[in-house]
């Protein structure tokens, strides 16, 4: 997979509706994002470092801000959701928040500098 968009178009329509939301919020926050890989994973970068990987497994999707500390920032407002150190897994059914979104990237803005 050479970027976000090579890997987004590998996807089902669903899953790739639900990434391409996440990603278009990111954007937002950091227009100058770079597509490309991190850790093996999908992702935007900003600065030269990763901003948010992407993965989509059989039975959920999942964004990787790559800092447990921004996961952290979200945490209480992902009731219902799995979340672990650096991940946080969501479906179709059930997408991340657009405001929990934005707050992750923030969180890893700064982060990032």
């Amino acid at each position: 997979m050479a970027d976000v968009d090579d890997y987004f178009a590998s996807l089902d329509a669903p899953a790739r509706a639900a990434f391409e939301r996440v990603r278009a919020l990111a954007e937002e926050l950091a227009p100058d994002a770079e597509q490309g890989l991190s850790y093996g994973l999908a992702a935007l970068r900003h600065k030269g470092k990763p901003l948010l990987g992407f993965k989509a497994a059989r039975d959920h999707l999942a964004v990787f801000p790559f800092s447990p500390a921004a996961v952290d920032v979200v945490r209480e407002r992902l009731t219902g959701y799995s979340l672990s150190k650096g991940t946080i897994r969501f479906t179709t059914d059930m997408p991340l928040p657009d405001d929990v979104v934005r707050d992750l990237i923030r969180q890893r803005l700064g982060e990032i500098g």
